[in-house]
């Protein structure tokens, strides 16, 4: 029976795939990437089927709009009777093409753990409290520069037991609904200077430095509120190069 890897074993582990990786820009990461254990047993293992009647599926699937909207899904700190516990942010950004172009009136969906690190779902057994005053969950619809902007809570860290000692970094999950269903993407994003960013299968997937950098929001003072709110912006570019990672295959 082997034993169970250790810290170090995980360390060495990320440290040769990003070795191997030196110097390699573009591309989706592998989807069965080894330290992110999950993802070896639910990669595709099949080629892609091709829809013989692909308008069939976006007739059937879910479809948003305007209407779908409330006026209090882009704020996730006003979605209950009190105040959510932890720090006020505020997140603001583009949806943007290849060529620097807005997209626009597109649904933008987020999730998140609370303050605390911890989901309100009955899997997540983690022991840290739950706030009866945050859901974190949001959505909104990006205006005609492309913007989107959310007003939430900072989330924590959170233990996911996929290696000893693992923490996922602070993070919030983004979807983009595109204009069917069968175009959603799912990505995530992070916060600058987050000790845990060396230490995280899922984010050293992308083996590209780039790449991961631009999963990162960047510190904007002039989106701080006085006595409400620290602000972050995070641009979301769709294709070309300087592409927003996504979780394809995931």
């Amino acid at each position: 029976m082997s034993r169970p890897p250790t810290q170090a074993d995980i360390d060495r582990e990320l440290r040769e795939l990003r070795e191997a990786a030196a110097g390699t820009a573009g591309g989706h990461p592998s989807r069965d990437f080894p330290p992110y254990r999950s993802s070896v047993l639910r990669h595709p293992k099949q080629p892609l089927i091709s829809v013989k009647d692909p308008e069939a599926a976006e007739l059937t699937g879910p479809v948003f709009g305007v209407t779908d909207i409330t006026a209090h899904d882009a704020d996730l700190t006003r979605q209950h009777p009190g105040e959510p516990l932890g720090e006020r942010i505020t997140v603001e950004g583009r949806v943007l093409d290849r060529d620097d172009r807005p997209v626009r009136g597109q649904l933008v969906e987020v999730w998140q753990a609370n303050a605390s690190g911890r989901y309100p779902h009955q899997r997540d057994d983690h022991p840290a409290p739950l706030d009866p005053n945050f859901t974190g969950v949001g959505r909104c619809l990006t205006d005609d520069e492309g913007r989107y902007r959310f007003t939430t809570i900072k989330p924590g860290a959170y233990p996911w037991r996929n290696h000893v000692n693992a923490w996922r970094p602070a993070h919030i999950h983004f979807s983009l609904f595109g204009a069917a269903f069968t175009q959603r993407l799912v990505t995530q994003m992070y916060f600058p200077g987050d000790p845990l960013f060396p230490y995280d299968p899922i984010l050293n997937s992308v083996t590209d430095e780039r790449a991961r950098q631009r999963l990162v929001a960047a510190y904007a003072h002039e989106l701080s509120q006085p006595e409400w709110s620290l602000g972050y912006r995070w641009d979301i570019v769709l294709d070309g190069p300087a592409a927003t990672w996504t979780e394809e295959g995931r």
